[in-house]
């Protein structure tokens, strides 16, 4: 992997949530720290202030960069020379808005978990906001950092698979197959409450992933989808399995399914794209190869580290082949690319190729907007087709 950061200190980082038992918070600090471009150096990391000071000492930051919420945090922040330079904001979606709204507009950068918000109205307002401001901020789209989703999408830009034709998404989990919220599991009783989830429940929390993906990689824009949503558990308030049918801009077709009641699936996100010329798939349970068949039949595989890929793929990529890199790395890299992205706006020039080709505000905007169309869609039966607000 490749970074410039000759002499340069590391970002100093904050965060809000992702403390005690947050799966996530954990996989944020992880990457953050793993090539160095970031410190965690501050946190709000739980509604509990007591316990959220525990974790932080446990982490070994200065009591007084530990704070009992995310408000404390920015007002203490604000008067420090060695203020931090961006806040990774690990909360409910609920809270999203509110937190970067506020970080947002007094000068810090952000990065934040998807889906970026729970409206569509507090999506354009946090995009809006990035402009007028002109901070960075950042979505989590981790699939978006494996080197060879950088390959397969630098193929495709380069017309290795002639006009796209049909593009194939899914993401199906098995984590939800049963009633766990009423059980006492704290993840998933956030993530089937509409209050703090939002109007998606599998298409809101996996399915903009996959969608995320399937754009990422061929560059398509949805021009209009149809939906049909389903809840199978019993009592459960939102959807658990999603289909959706997708147009794409030029005439391409897509379909997208995710599902948190896949038995059988422990992260099953795949990847097909088929063109006029060859195809493309990708595996993530197996994410360092890329198979490449030819109009001919001969498939190709693609194996990361080696050494005629692409520089998008290579300034991703730690290790020589057979030695496995994964999600770990994959989130690293948004991290190592979120930080070249501010490093380089700070010092007035390009971006390697780390720092390009990362999801920013607008890509969690349109996350927003495609679940929204998937749920109105849904609820009138999956007609008429309609355009997400953002494509």
């Amino acid at each position: 992997m490749t970074t410039d950061n000759n002499a340069r200190r590391p970002l100093r980082l904050g965060m809000v949530g992702g403390g005690e038992g947050a799966y996530i918070g954990n996989i944020h600090r992880i990457a953050a720290r793993q090539d160095g471009a970031l410190q965690l150096v501050a946190g709000a990391f739980d509604v509990d202030a007591a316990r959220g000071h525990k974790f932080a000492a446990s982490q070994g930051l200065a009591a007084d960069r530990s704070y009992g919420d995310y408000k404390q945090m920015l007002e203490a922040e604000l008067k420090r020379e060695d203020r931090v330079d961006v806040v990774a904001i690990c909360t409910p979606n609920h809270t999203h808005f509110p937190i970067a709204k506020a970080f947002l507009e007094a000068g810090f950068d952000v990065i934040c978990e998807k889906p970026l918000t729970t409206t569509l109205e507090d999506a354009v307002a946090l995009d809006a906001l990035v402009k007028q401001t002109g901070r960075f901020m950042g979505v989590t789209y981790t699939y978006s950092g494996y080197p060879m989703i950088h390959e397969a999408r630098e193929m495709v830009s380069a017309g290795k698979l002639g006009k796209i034709r049909v593009v194939q998404v899914e993401y199906p989990l098995e984590w939800m197959a049963t009633a766990i919220e009423s059980e006492g599991n704290a993840q998933a009783a956030w993530r089937t409450d509409p209050k703090k989830s939002g109007r998606g429940g599998s298409i809101g929390d996996i399915g903009t992933h996959a969608y995320h993906l399937a754009g990422f990689v061929t560059g398509l824009k949805a021009q209009a989808i149809t939906a049909d949503l389903a809840t199978f558990v019993e009592g459960r308030q939102l959807d658990d399995n999603a289909h959706v049918m997708i147009r794409y801009e030029g005439g391409a077709r897509g379909l997208l399914w995710s599902s948190q009641v896949a038995i059988g699936c422990s992260n099953g996100v795949r990847l097909r794209v088929f063109g006029e010329k060859g195809s493309l798939q990708w595996f993530q349970e197996n994410p360092n190869d890329l198979l490449f068949t030819g109009l001919l039949g001969r498939t190709e595989l693609i194996k990361r580290g080696a050494g005629d890929l692409s520089e998008a793929a290579k300034s991703r990529t730690r290790t020589p082949p057979g030695h496995p890199e994964g999600y770990l790395e994959a989130f690293a890299n948004l991290y190592s690319g979120f930080a070249e992205a501010i490093n380089a706006r700070r010092e007035g020039r390009a971006p390697t190729a780390i720092g390009q080709n990362i999801p920013l505000a607008y890509d969690g905007l349109k996350g927003v907007a495609f679940v929204d169309a998937v749920v109105d869609s849904s609820q009138a039966d999956g007609q008429p087709w309609l355009t997400p607000v953002a494509v």
